[in-house]
């Protein structure tokens, strides 16, 4: 049985390269390519019979992190595989944060690109050594949560984060609430993140449950 992939990044020199990796493969049928974010989201929303998106991060549009977030959201049996030349920190934690099951180097080999993808797709997580270390490291030293009790006292959410909250707390996306506020969804994603960072908590059902926890929505 064939594994189906889609590649998603805004260069199409890095695309063909990734292509020509893949080559070497029988198994490995390429679905399609995107460009960006948006991209990926309109061409799933006509084929959604994919089972690895090899993911860009900086991409224009919709970036990579943003385009896992929501892929997750609709499509969370569809692994997602980060496959980029960045191997900081941040965007380590925020790829991992949105869903990503994977976080591989552009410079990656053939061989341990296909061995990630099918490790991948066999419950593991595909990991560069480099980012598999740093990972580790920030599961080692994370930010400690302040208490339950004093949380009300020190997190201080503006208006508009406690609305973005409430519409999280409905189940919506990015979209969604983009539409419902009169936002763009990168606004969006730029107070979700915020919340994050202020209850600190790493998901949508942390921080629901936090807010209701203290009484910031119902």
């Amino acid at each position: 049985m064939k594994i189906r992939v889609a590649i998603v990044d805004d260069n199409s020199f890095l695309i063909k390269t990734v292509v020509e990796k893949l080559s070497f493969f029988e198994q490995i049928q390429i679905k399609f390519t995107a460009n960006h974010g948006l991209d990926l989201l309109d061409k799933l929303s006509e084929d959604k019979n994919i089972d690895v998106i090899l993911m860009d991060i900086e991409m224009p549009k919709m970036n990579g992190i943003e385009a896992t977030f929501e892929v997750k959201q609709k499509y969370p049996q569809i692994k997602i595989i980060m496959l980029t030349v960045f191997d900081n920190d941040e965007n380590i934690f925020n790829a991992i944060k949105a869903g990503a099951d994977g976080y591989l180097l552009k410079e990656v080999d053939p061989k341990s690109l296909f061995q990630g993808i099918n490790e991948t797709l066999t419950g593991g997580a595909a990991m560069h050594p480099s980012i598999a270390l740093k990972t580790l490291r920030l599961l080692r030293n994370p930010i400690l949560p302040s208490s339950e009790n004093d949380a009300s006292e020190t997190v201080q959410l503006t208006s508009r984060e406690v609305e973005v909250l409430e519409q999280l707390s409905k189940g919506l996306n990015y979209h969604q609430i983009a539409d419902n506020l009169f936002l763009s969804p990168s606004t969006v994603r730029k107070h979700i993140e915020n919340i994050y960072t202020k209850l600190q908590v790493h998901n949508k059902l942390e921080a629901v449950q936090k807010a209701r926890n203290n009484n910031w929505i119902s």
